[in-house]
């Protein structure tokens, strides 16, 4: 499986154009076949863990059964020249599932081999959210010092924050120089390992997701910032 991910900086003159996409892109996402699972979505301010919305910034998420499939789509689909035409930069990383445990909207999206899993190297993660009501002041009091321990903790790369809306269902991606720098900063960092109690003690999520991938493939600038990956 080929899971693609775009972040696109639409120019700020075309955001309702941003705002019109989330809703008539859906129709060409849904009538492909070959597409597994998609999610089309904002992020957070200036394309990263944040919990304050920014409205110049979207991403598309798919899933792919091959690289050609995948490579076909980025090349003629309506949904690419859509956030091609009206955006002003643009970030595109392909990965390959390594493990995943949990759903997205009541599905398994990242499907992977449980024999060659094994990976060395960068490694990117995936992890998803869906907030209940009564839980979201909790959630929004606590997350953000996770998201701060996590842009100062060894072996962080790159991350970004996105969603399908900004304050209930939210998911963060992220780059590390390597698993263990990942399982430090997720287990051992006292912020974010609160974080994770607290999650499982007051029960803050309806639904979560934690999926890891090794990178194939990456393109474009973040941020004003060629990545490189």
């Amino acid at each position: 499986m080929i899971v693609a991910l775009t972040i696109t900086k639409f120019r700020g003159f075309t955001i309702p154009f941003a705002f019109v996409g989330m809703a008539v892109l859906r129709l060409p996402l849904w009538l492909n076949k070959s597409c597994r699972f998609w999610k089309l979505m904002g992020s957070g301010k200036d394309a990263r863990v944040d919990l304050a919305p920014d409205y110049k910034h979207w991403a598309v998420l798919t899933t792919w059964d091959n690289r050609n499939d995948c490579d076909g789509f980025y090349r003629d689909s309506f949904v690419l020249k859509w956030f091609g035409f009206f955006g002003v930069e643009s970030f595109t990383i392909l990965l390959k599932p390594l493990s995943s445990h949990g759903l997205w909207s009541a599905v398994e999206p990242f499907k992977f081999d449980k024999i060659s899993n094994v990976h060395t190297g960068k490694i990117a993660v995936i992890t998803r959210a869906a907030i209940k009501f009564n839980k979201l002041k909790e959630f929004r009091q606590n997350i953000k010092r996770a998201a701060d321990a996590m842009r100062t903790a060894p072996g962080f790369i790159l991350s970004a924050g996105i969603g399908e809306n900004p304050f209930f269902d939210q998911a963060t991606f992220s780059v590390w120089a390597d698993a263990e720098s990942m399982k430090n900063y997720a287990y051992k960092s006292f912020d974010h390992s609160d974080v994770i109690k607290l999650t499982r003690e007051r029960e803050w999520y309806r639904e979560e997701l934690f999926a890891r991938f090794s990178i194939i493939d990456s393109w474009g600038t973040l941020n004003g910032v060629s990545v490189e990956l």
